[in-house]
C-alpha cells in the first residue's frame, strides 16, 4: 500500500471538513480558519486517522466556485493542520488546487470526478505519488442528478471506475496510489446507493482499496423519514452513517476506506 496512507492495522476513520458556506451537512459552520482547525483537531483527538478538507460544495445542485476561492478557503487550514502533524487529504476536482494542497501538506487527493473534471489531475497524482481517490462521477453537482440512469448500477459503476483506473495507469499513476469510491449520492438515487452498498464485493474484486462515503447523505435521510414522508435532516443522520459504514466494512474483507460524516463517526476498513 502507498506509504502515505494510514495503516494502523484496524479500521481507519476519515473525518470530513467542509470549509464552505453551502455544503449540505455543515455548510458555513467551519468557514473561518479557527473554526475549521478547531473542528479538525476535535475529530483528530476523537480518533480520526485522516481529515478530508474541501473548499467547494459538491451537494446536488451546487454552483461551482473559482479556483482562487477554493484555494483561499483550504490552504490556510491545510498549512496550519499539517504543521501540527494532522494527516490530511484534499477534496477537489482541480489539478492546480490539488498540487497547491499537496505542497501545503496534504497527503492524499480525493477527487470526486475521478479525473474527468480536469485532465491534468492524473499528472499531478503521478508526479506527487500521493494516493488518489477516483470516485464514480458523471457530471458536476448542478446537473448530476439528471444523469442518474442505470440498467445495472453495480455493473455500470464498476465498468466506469475501471475506465478511470486504466486512464490513471496510462498517465503514470502508480497502481498502489489508487483508491476507488462508488460515489454514493453522486448521479445516484437512493435505490442506486443501496444497490451499490449491497454490491461492494463486486467493486472490491477490482483489487483496489474502497472509500465508501455514506456521510449523512440523502438516502439515509429518506430511510429515516417521518411518517408524513419528510426526510430526516442531515444533523439527525449520524447514527445511520455509523451503522451503514460499519456494515460496509463488515461486508468486505479486503482493504477499504469508509469516509465518515462531518462528526467522524464512521469506521473505515484498513488493510
Amino acid at each position: 500500500m502507498n506509504v502515505n496512507l494510514p495503516d494502523p492495522g484496524r479500521c481507519v476513520v476519515m473525518g470530513v471538513l467542509n470549509v464552505t458556506p453551502d455544503s449540505f451537512s455543515d455548510g458555513g459552520r467551519y468557514l473561518g480558519l479557527e473554526d475549521a482547525c478547531e473542528h479538525a483537531r476535535e475529530m483528530w483527538a476523537r480518533g480520526a486517522d485522516l481529515i478530508d478538507v474541501g473548499g467547494e460544495s459538491t451537494r446536488p445542485g451546487a454552483e461551482r466556485v473559482d479556483a482562487d476561492t477554493e484555494l483561499a478557503r483550504i490552504l490556510p487550514v491545510i498549512r496550519t493542520l499539517a504543521d501540527e502533524g494532522v494527516l490530511l487529504s484534499v477534496d477537489t476536482t482541480r489539478a492546480a488546487v490539488a498540487a497547491a494542497a499537496v505542497e501545503a501538506g496534504a497527503r492524499m487527493i480525493n477527487d470526486v470526478s475521478g479525473g474527468l473534471a480536469d485532465p491534468e489531475m492524473a499528472r499531478v497524482a503521478a508526479e506527487s505519488r500521493m494516493p488518489w481517490v477516483l470516485m464514480h462521477w458523471r457530471g458536476h453537482s448542478r446537473d448530476m442528478q439528471s444523469l442518474a440512469s442505470y440498467e445495472d448500477v453495480v455493473a455500470e459503476v464498476r465498468a466506469e471506475l475501471m475506465s478511470r483506473v486504466d486512464a490513471a495507469l496510462a498517465a503514470g499513476v502508480a497502481e498502489d496510489s489508487i483508491l476507488l469510491d462508488p460515489g454514493l449520492g453522486f448521479a445516484k438515487d437512493a435505490e442506486h446507493d443501496w444497490a451499490l452498498l449491497h454490491g461492494l464485493e463486486s467493486l472490491r474484486e477490482l483489487g483496489f482499496p474502497l472509500l465508501v462515503g455514506a456521510s449523512r447523505k440523502r438516502f439515509l435521510g429518506r430511510l429515516l423519514s417521518e411518517k408524513d414522508g419528510t426526510p430526516r435532516p442531515a444533523e439527525g443522520r449520524e447514527d445511520a452513517t455509523a451503522a451503514v459504514s460499519a456494515l460496509a466494512f463488515a461486508g468486505i474483507d479486503a482493504a477499504a476506506f469508509v469516509a465518515a460524516g462531518a462528526a467522524a463517526e464512521a469506521a473505515v476498513a484498513a488493510r
